[in-house]
Formats: C-alpha cells, structure tokens, sequence
C-alpha cells in the first residue's frame, strides 16, 4: 500500500530565488565544485552535503528562511528533506540548481 508523504519543503525557480533577499543561501556542493564553469551564486554559505545531513546547520536558528542549492537540484532537495526532517521552519530547493540559474542568466559572484 502506498502513502503519500507530503514534501516539507518547497521548491524555487531561480527567478523567486533572485528576488528574494531574506533567505539564507546554502550551496551543499563540495567545496572545488563552487569554482567549476557553474560558478556560485552571491552571499552563498557552503555547507557540504554530506555535513548537513550529519550536522544540520549548526549556529542557524530553526526560523531562518533558508535556501539549499547545488549542481542541479538533486543534492538540495535531499538537504531540504533532511533539514525539514530536523525542524528546520522554512526550506527551499532551488529547482533545477545553478544549471537553471546560469540558464537564466542570473548574477553569480
């Protein structure tokens, strides 16, 4: 039998993500990948995947509006489930990650 499950979390487009300046970015991409061809968005904390999966966001109040992006969508929507899962409040996924906003031709650092 199947349940469904709602997401605790919400998704994004770039274009909402670029408005919005209360959020608290987190790029869950290694570390070497934030100067790869992709670049990196501005204001962005880098907070691997694996570390918050382990240790959440330590030091960030559960209420902060954050956002969680990677390469393509995939690992931030993992670290969004998992944040949720801690009590995080307010989380968002970039849909598509900075695949989708380099498509969109959206500032980077």
């Amino acid at each position: 039998m199947f349940s469904a499950v709602s997401k605790q979390y919400k998704d994004i487009a770039p274009a909402v993500v670029n408005s919005r300046h209360d959020l608290l970015r987190v790029d869950v991409r290694q570390p070497n990948e934030l100067k790869s061809e992709l670049g990196v968005m501005e204001d962005v904390r880098n907070v691997p995947l694996g570390d918050v999966l382990r240790s959440g966001l330590p030091g960030v109040a559960k209420d902060t509006p954050v956002l969680v992006i990677c390469r393509s969508g995939g690992r931030s929507g993992r670290a969004a489930a998992a944040l949720a899962t801690m009590g995080y409040q307010h989380v968002y996924n970039m849909a598509g990650g900075m695949m989708a906003w380099n498509a969109a031709r959206l500032p980077r650092a």
